[in-house]
């Protein structure tokens, strides 16, 4: 069997995707007349982008599958009614098949050709037309009987004989039987007892809680028809899991508004606080409105988006508020004071906004999987941040009037109408003061730290995307190649019981021949292999899911050390077949061969590395039959003869199709038991010769049986022979793929490989440098775009070059952040990097804007640094403290607690960054004189 996996290209999208396979479909369709005779018609299979996110086991312990299929068929007819479901698809059922035994001994009594008995029971069995007849004026159909109405009818079939011209029946000669295929190629099972699995999908854009609360509804109606003693359990309820991630999700973020709001009412007052948490809210109903026409749904992703924009989703309305209050200090009006601060902010304010907007635009604009993963993350920041501007300018100077009232602050005659007085002002302006007395030193100072960030970032742990927390662990296993799909089934089932003896299991279920249906977008189901099985185990919980997989292991490679297990979490994100993939890819399967022994002592020799094999398995034995050409053709005997007689001895031949209703069950003819079970009946076994019209010993025409080893698997990519060696990193050892992954790579690329070999590296490396190339695709695009705006701004280059200068020292607070909680840097932290820039910038924007603002209205330069810094203390501050504090909850989520430590740590630098090195730099890149502020 050949099989082509094609993958398209990153920058088509899912709706070209239907049109594609389309024109493929139909260039395969025009090749298969030039393929060789005897091939199958090819078929493309698209269906991969279907996610059974509902799983479930019918089993029952003292039924057979045809017991299981007849109620299964009921639930999956009822299942398919249910509005919101796509599609239902079965997989384990066994195909019943007819068998016809005949023995050697009476085929060659009777001369009986197994080819006669094929064409009879194809001519007898077929839908054919009798035609119509035209009796007095009426049409009647004419309908013979003679089809078989019984599986034993099969038997009253006459076949006529060679010798005497006698009849015989087809029971007089054979024995006819009902049952399954001897070799299936699937076998599922559910705690040991052999099951079939009902895999359910849903339509696009639908509420995926609501619709398996309906099917769950839809099953406890219909539980009266269930037989008693069979199960219907589920191994996977992507609905249950989606209910309890988003029940979770939203707990996290009414968490994140409250500490919000809290600290707001903290250190903004009463009415502040709850003016600008009022704000928030109507942000956030807009966003969810926004959303909602947008097609997006509530999950990790878009409600992790919410509570990450917490903090940047007040800092206009803070800004606004901020100096509505300053304005109302100086005794102007809650009108005027507004007036001035939103015609002084409106368009820096947007211009900040739309920045920190695209420093997220590479996410939505990355074409590869983990783009489209991750997109929602982009467009509900989108959505929230540019309503946050709108609220802003708008509702915000509205509600100021309700909660403040429409006169200013009264001034009392002779008190300090400064209103950046007290501690905290004081204790800042002599911080700034001392800064930019010693700015040089300052410089110095921040370039040693970014120096020794650089340096540390090397000492930070990479990763690529976490395991999920569903606390569902599977295991592949891989007996020896070759192995029969029946022994492999026996094996695993005395690896479930080991698993269900494990404290903590809930459930064990398997898989032998193939994968389970894809029921996660991030989960690759195995091709089918009889040596190959999964078994999945469902713990209590995610802490004891790790104690299980680590004593089940031990367990189970002591048992079968004859076998591959290869011990691997869920994936939230994109997955590979392997961490660590080394692909040879070259002409000569022994040279191939070779190198991969070379890699695969390399993997092995390194500590911690768990899982090496490669694709293209174990060679296998096959037998050769040593056909005689000359001699056969002199009996009428050619090659398709031999292989159809060893097929029907061994394997059994097909004999046609059998009939029931709607239900078309293959009839396989064969030897019986006792005359299948040596390998030493091949030099017994008789062929039909034309010529002499009677059986002759096969060994006639055979030359004897050869025992060779040939290649099972031969992969290519890209029309090359293409070996791939796997390795994993173990999770019982304290290291992650990438560390594993800096050790062996030098070690396999200093391999003298023969000319026309070439090294190739997959797995995370390839898949993670994939994602970046994607992302940073559109981010020069995206950077210079915040930089036109920033120049745009502020109609000069110069003054942009001292907020840009600051962006790369964040870099600080991430290393440190990282380093301080242990996390490791992926894909995520990668985001919440780029989403830091966009803050840092859009703090810098407005403070340059209130200095330009305060030279313009007549102030000495360095008066207006100092000042106008002074004034941002506390809105900077404020939008810091509330992001930081609410992104807090998702310190605690796998999916996204390098990017919280990211943003919270690199966040606090950004913030001293800020209100401490951009005025140093300003007046550096200006050349302004020092003043004590003392004086102004």
């Amino acid at each position: 069997m050949s099989q082509i996996t094609v993958t398209m290209k990153r920058t088509y999208g899912p709706d070209e995707l239907p049109q594609i396979w389309d024109e493929l479909r139909r260039k395969v369709g025009d090749m298969a007349p030039t393929l060789p005779p005897g091939v199958s018609t090819p078929l493309v299979n698209d269906d991969f982008g279907d996610v059974y996110g509902i799983m479930y086991m019918v089993s029952g312990e003292d039924y057979d599958y045809k017991d299981i299929q007849d109620y299964v068929d009921y639930v999956r007819r009822e299942i398919e009614l249910v509005p919101g479901v796509g599609k239902v698809t079965l997989a384990g059922a066994q195909t019943e098949q007819v068998f016809i035994e005949i023995s050697v001994q009476k085929m060659a009594t009777f001369n009986l050709d197994p080819a006669l008995i094929t064409s009879l029971l194809n001519s007898q069995n077929m839908v054919t037309s009798a035609g119509n007849i035209k009796i007095a004026g009426d049409q009647l159909t004419l309908r013979p009987t003679g089809s078989f109405k019984s599986v034993e009818e099969l038997g009253d079939l006459i076949i006529p004989g060679t010798t005497g011209n006698k009849l015989i029946y087809l029971k007089d000669v054979a024995t006819i039987t009902r049952g399954y295929e001897e070799v299936p190629s699937n076998l599922v099972s559910f705690n040991q007892n052999q099951a079939i699995n009902i895999g359910v999908s849903f339509t696009s854009g639908v509420n995926v809680v609501e619709v398996g609360k309906a099917i769950e509804a839809k099953l406890q109606e219909i539980d009266y028809a269930r037989p008693a003693g069979m199960t219907i359990d589920s191994m996977y309820n992507q609905p249950q899991e989606v209910d309890k991630s988003v029940s979770s999700f939203v707990w996290n973020l009414i968490l994140a508004v409250a500490i919000v709001v809290v600290v707001l009412l903290v250190f903004m007052g009463l009415k502040s606080g709850i003016l600008i948490g009022l704000i928030l809210f109507l942000t956030c109903l807009g966003t969810f409105i926004l959303m909602k026409q947008a097609e997006i749904e509530l999950q990790r992703i878009s409600l992790g988006a919410l509570i990450i924009a917490l903090g940047m989703l007040v800092d206009n309305a803070i800004v606004v508020v901020e100096g509505i209050l300053m304005g109302r200090k100086k005794g102007l009006s809650t009108l005027k004071a507004s007036q001035e601060i939103v015609g002084q902010t409106m368009w820096p304010l947007l211009g900040a906004t739309i920045i920190a907007i695209t420093a997220f635009a590479p996410i939505g604009l990355s074409p590869d999987s983990t783009g489209e993963f991750a997109a929602s993350l982009f467009y509900v920041l989108l959505f929230s941040l540019f309503l946050s501007w709108i609220t802003a300018i708008t509702i915000t100077p509205f509600f100021a009037q309700l909660f403040f009232g429409k006169e200013g602050d009264k001034q009392v005659e002779g008190e300090d109408s400064d209103p950046y007085k007290g501690a905290f002002f004081n204790t800042y302006k002599v911080l700034l003061d001392f800064c930019l007395r010693f700015k040089w030193p300052t410089v110095i100072v921040i370039v040693v730290l970014f120096v020794m960030s650089i340096v540390g970032f090397g000492y930070v742990k990479q990763s690529f995307f976490p395991p999920s927390s569903t606390p569902i662990f599977l295991i592949d296993v891989w007996m020896p190649e070759g192995t029969d799909i029946r022994e492999t089934r026996e094996a695993v089932s005395e690896m479930e019981q080991m698993a269900r003896d494990t404290n903590a299991v809930e459930f064990v279920s398997s898989t032998v021949g193939k994968g389970f249906q894809r029921f996660m977008l991030t989960y690759s189901p195995e091709k089918n292999y009889g040596a190959f099985a999964q078994i999945a185990v469902r713990t209590t919980t995610s802490e004891t899911a790790a104690a299980a997989m680590s004593s089940l292991r031990k367990g189970v490679e002591q048992q079968f050390p004859q076998a591959q297990f290869k011990f691997k979490n869920l994936e939230i994100g994109p997955s590979t077949d392997a961490k660590i993939e080394a692909r040879v890819l070259g002409a000569d399967p022994d040279v191939l061969r070779s190198i991969s022994a070379d890699i695969q002592k390399i993997f092995n020799d390194t500590p911690g590395t768990v899982n090496v094999r490669h694709d293209w398995r174990d060679r296998v034995k096959y037998i050769e039959p040593n056909f005689n050409e000359t001699q056969a053709r002199r009996l009428g005997i050619n090659k398709s003869d031999v292989d159809q007689t060893l097929e029907f001895a061994f394997a059994g031949l097909s004999f046609g199709l059998y009939r029931e209703g709607t239900n078309l069950m293959p009839i396989v003819g064969r030897l019986p038991d006792e005359e299948r079970v040596d390998i030493d009946s091949l030099d017994s076994l008789r062929i039909w010769s034309p010529t002499l019209n009677s059986y002759i010993p096969i060994q006639q025409v055979v030359n004897g049986f050869s025992v060779k080893f040939e290649d099972p698997i031969i992969q290519r990519r890209d029309k090359k022979r293409t070996l791939t060696i796997f390795a994993d990193a173990d999770f019982e050892y304290d290291i992650l793929p990438a560390e594993l992954f800096s050790i062996v790579k030098p070690q396999v690329e200093a391999l003298d490989l023969p000319p026309g070999y070439e090294l190739q590296w997959g797995g995370e490396y390839e898949s993670s440098g994939d994602a970046q190339e994607a992302l940073f695709a559109s981010l020069p695009m995206g950077y210079l775009i915040m930089f036109l705006i920033t120049v745009f701004l502020f109609n000069s280059v110069k003054k942009p070059l001292v907020i840009w200068c600051c962006v790369p020292l964040a870099l600080i607070g991430i290393t440190s952040g990282l380093l301080f909680l242990g996390k490791p840097f992926g894909f995520m932290a990668l985001l919440g990097m780029l989403s830091l820039s966009g803050m840092l910038l859009k703090n810098g924007i407005v403070l340059l804007d209130q200095i330009s603002a305060d030279i313009a209205a007549g102030k000495e330069v360095y008066q207006a640094v100092f000042e106008s810094t002074v004034s941002r203390v506390r809105p900077v501050c404020m939008a810091a403290v509330t992001t930081i504090l609410g992104v807090a909850p998702l310190i605690s989520d796998v999916f996204f607690e390098s990017m919280a430590a990211v943003v919270m740590f690199g966040l606090g630098v950004a913030t001293v960054l800020t209100l401490l090195i951009v005025p140093v730099l300003y007046v550096i890149f200006f050349n302004v004189k020092y003043r004590d502020y003392k004086e102004f």
